[in-house]
């Protein structure tokens, strides 16, 4: 029993660093853009680069056969 006096209080001082983090990344704006990140993931990066300002002059639809 006496394993408890010590548990408790460092189960509450975790839990308290952990609601502490939590409050943290709310006010740093943390979960602003949740979508972004998951589209970002499905974008093409060829089609990005094959652009109006490539020197190639190729697009990406002339690498698509």
């Amino acid at each position: 029993m006496n394993i408890l006096a010590i548990l408790i209080p460092v189960s509450l001082g975790l839990g308290g660093l952990g609601l502490l983090a939590f409050l943290w990344s709310l006010r740093a704006d943390q979960y602003d853009d949740l979508d972004g990140a998951a589209w970002r993931v499905l974008l093409d990066d060829d089609a990005a680069s094959n652009g109006p300002d490539d020197p190639t002059g190729e697009t990406a639809q002339d690498d698509v056969r």
